[in-house]
């Protein structure tokens, strides 16, 4: 038995007619009649009842066309799934953001792949350093990774998104509050609140090597895992901080930002799997891309 056989005795039960479903089927009428007996023969039943003037369905022939149609309406569903999977429109993906991008990327990413893809199952993950995306990408977790290069894995290919300003958050009335701009040399005295250490931050070395750059050591009093922390602490008094531009977003009360001096930036990059051939990272991506060329 083959597909074709349950085709052509869909449309003969239906049409109640060997001539009509004949040209339904762009056929001639008697190889259908052939195939049709082959089907009866096969099944051991009969299917239908033929008279010089008009065919009916048996009764094993009425439950047989129920389920005729439905395999055939199963077949034809797969075949309709597997087109739009490999055309990227259906599927799953993942995307993981370092804290930055958490606050003024991520909305806008995650409300445009939902209005373009809506059959795409997306789950995002924000405030993750890098070192936790990367291991996330080779471990199959997340598929799409939003983060502070460098990366130096093989298995891990990075394209620029955007490269953002480096800007000083500062608590609210603080003394530095009053000026315009501030540079780098401006914090020798000041605690710092900073991103986490011991490689685990891309921004706690860029500050780091700044501060070095300028003349000194740089007061680190806390370090932190989330830049929404970071914020608060900065907040509370606890300290000023270096941070990518796109932290103002966040919003904190408390909180205030002034521009660093000088060309000081940081690149944000789309992370993704040497090995993946994806269609719906494909698309993913081409949206982010279009998403911000827009900003």
């Amino acid at each position: 038995m083959e597909l074709r056989h349950l085709r052509y005795f869909v449309a003969v039960a239906e049409e109640r007619h060997f001539g009509r479903a004949a040209e339904r089927l762009h056929m001639a009428q008697p190889p259908l009649s052939q195939q049709i007996q082959q089907l009866e023969a096969e099944l051991g039943v009969t299917l239908l009842r033929r008279t010089t003037r008009k065919v009916e369905l048996t009764r094993a022939g009425a439950v047989y066309l129920d389920r005729a149609r439905a395999v055939l309406a199963a077949v034809d569903d797969a075949g309709a799934e597997a087109r739009r999977v490999a055309a990227g429109l259906e599927g799953r993906l993942v995307v993981g953001c370092v804290g930055s991008a958490t606050y003024s990327l991520l909305p806008a990413l995650a409300r445009t792949l939902r209005e373009e893809l809506p059959d795409v199952d997306f789950a995002f993950r924000g405030e993750m350093l890098a070192p936790d995306q990367v291991a996330a990408l080779l471990a199959r977790t997340i598929d799409l990774a939003l983060l502070r290069p460098p990366v130096d894995h093989p298995s891990v290919r990075l394209s620029t998104v955007r490269r953002d300003r480096l800007i000083v958050a500062l608590p609210e009335g603080h003394r530095l509050a009053r000026r315009r701009r501030l540079g780098i040399a401006d914090l020798e005295t000041e605690d710092l609140v900073v991103h986490a250490s011991g490689g685990r931050s891309v921004m706690h070395g860029i500050v780091a090597r700044l501060c070095r750059a300028a003349g000194f050591e740089p007061r680190v009093r806390h370090e932190v895992s989330e830049t929404s922390t970071l914020v608060t602490f900065v907040a509370s008094g606890l300290g000023v901080a270096v941070v990518p531009e796109p932290v103002a977003e966040l919003g904190v009360t408390g909180t205030v930002y002034r521009p660093l001096t000088g060309e000081h930036r940081i690149d944000l990059a789309a992370a993704v799997r040497v090995d993946d051939d994806s269609p719906v990272l494909a698309r993913a991506l081409a949206v982010l891309g279009e998403l911000t060329r827009q900003t």
